[in-house]
């Protein structure tokens, strides 16, 4: 049984090829969540239910005259080019602004239609649908044979890579991420976050530690007890937490908080048009920044920053010191497959600048008086929390070649995939410790150390934002992080 059949259409209008996105998705989501329905009733069904992803297609002769500029938004040649497309209600401005730059720069029509992509049962289903507690095994193994399920194949990154090659007469990529491989990530942020993807804001933070949540938490809640104009903060509209507990200003909690925190809880400080900050915290390792980090970047943000503890490795630093990265050692390893490590991470201009200037705002510290608190210089990630017990000489030599100034294990995980997903990155970090020079954390020293330091960080993340959010998208949105073919979707 197969969705109603749609045909391709051409459109000079962005709008006009975004409702048809639309309806071609809206149907097809509609066609398996019916039979899905009929299949629970107990109703047999007969024949396999399918139904499939709209795509978006641009097929142009000649090479894009778009303004030098810019990073986006025109295809790398002539040719055909093509993506599927999921979620238009999430999606659906940044869909809008993708077509615009299309039909700005090329001057051809786009081709809207239904693609041979199956939408797989799972993220079909609703927000609440649970299917566990209402079929018996025998009926759930009959899914298999009467729904699509994930295809992992159909998910991969080979496009974000650089490693993805069409076949003989199909279509080059448009989009760094297919239908399917951004609707397995949305469902992933659910899981990991505790919170839906709607909630989450273009600019994120990410922290290595619940202090800075805590803080976060208490300054969303006491925002949302203001009039909506009282003070700069003025533009949020309302503070989630995980659960998908909504406070909207001036209001009451609004949700149910979960039993128990999900692995990486996500807050979000919410604007109207999602320029507002979204806050993780990651936990400790790697492997968690690189998860949680390979899931956000399909929502497309403008920015994110990593605001964290660091060791500091010089003997001139002092604890609460700020370090501002502008390179990284990449001894994670978890992306090792993914970005060569021969491949530069380069520091990214504004991002630098606003990190700085934000700084050196809530700080009060200008010029030379900032260097004080604050070095730039490259940060070391490795993914052995115990790496100060290895035998000697080891890290410690590799690090002062490379004239590493601090230590920690997430920071070069989540630039390195700010790199390879062209998400623009930026690290602010905190020194909490010296092991090198016998000033490890003590359970007294290192809590009174979070309460002074906390605050004032993470005032400087949000200022940094802040900062960031008044920049043109087509500023921030480098260069650098663009390939030499690479997709007309930012």
């Amino acid at each position: 049984m197969s969705a109603q059949s749609f045909p391709t259409q051409r459109h000079d209008d962005p709008e006009a090829a975004l409702q048809r996105v639309a309806e071609i998705y809206e149907h097809g989501i509609a066609h398996i969540r019916d039979a899905l329905r009929r299949f629970v009733a107990g109703e047999p069904l007969t024949g396999h239910v399918r139904a499939c992803y709209p795509f978006v297609r641009v097929h142009t002769d000649t090479v894009a005259r778009a303004d030098s500029r810019l990073a986006y938004g025109f295809v790398a040649g002539p040719g055909t080019y093509e993506t599927t497309l999921t979620r238009p209600e999430l999606f659906g401005n940044y869909y809008r602004r993708q077509f615009e730059l299309l039909l700005r720069n090329h001057g051809v029509p786009l081709e809207v239609g239904v693609s041979a992509q199956p939408i797989p049962l799972h993220f079909a289903f609703a927000e609440d649908d649970h299917l566990e507690g209402s079929l018996p095994p025998e009926r759930r193994l009959r899914l298999r044979d009467l729904f699509d399920l994930p295809d992992l194949a159909a998910m991969d990154d080979g496009i974000a890579n650089g490693t993805y090659e069409p076949g003989p007469g199909q279509p080059l990529p448009l989009a760094l991420f297919t239908a399917p491989r951004v609707d397995y990530s949305l469902h992933r942020l659910r899981h990991y976050t505790g919170t839906a993807p709607e909630h989450f804001q273009n600019f994120v933070l990410f922290t290595n530690y619940q202090f800075y949540v805590d803080e976060f938490v208490r300054l969303g809640r006491e925002l949302m007890q203001r009039p909506p104009a009282d003070g700069p903060d003025d533009g949020y509209v309302a503070f989630v937490e995980p659960g998908n507990v909504v406070t909207r200003r001036q209001g009451c909690p609004e949700g149910e908080a979960p039993p128990r925190l999900p692995q990486m809880p996500a807050y979000h400080l919410v604007r109207p048009d999602r320029s507002g900050i979204t806050m993780v915290n990651i936990g400790v390792g790697p492997s968690n920044a690189k998860t949680i980090t390979d899931h956000i970047a399909v929502l497309r943000p403008h920015a994110w920053i990593m605001l964290g503890h660091c060791a500091g490795l010089r003997t001139t630093q002092q604890l609460g010191d700020y370090v501002l990265a502008h390179g990284y050692v990449r001894e994670d390893h978890v992306l090792d497959e993914d970005l060569p490590l021969w491949v530069p991470i380069p520091p990214l201009a504004e991002v630098q600048v606003a990190l700085e200037r934000a700084v050196a705002d809530v700080t009060r510290l200008e010029g030379y008086e900032l260097k004080r608190i604050m070095r730039t210089g490259t940060v070391a990630s490795v993914d052995n929390r115990n790496w100060e017990l290895l035998p000697h000489p080891g890290p410690e030599r590799r690090f002062s070649q490379s004239r590493a100034i601090a230590l920690d294990m997430e920071s070069a995980t989540i630039a390195a995939n700010g790199f390879r997903f062209r998400v623009p990155y930026g690290t602010l970090l905190c020194v909490s410790d010296k092991p090198l020079h016998g000033e490890i954390k003590l359970p007294g020293m290192a809590n009174q150390f979070y309460r002074e330091r906390v605050d004032q960080h993470l005032r400087i993340g949000m200022r940094a934002i802040e900062i960031l959010r008044q920049q043109r998208l087509e500023q921030l949105h480098s260069r650098k992080l663009r390939s030499f073919a690479e997709v007309a979707f930012q």
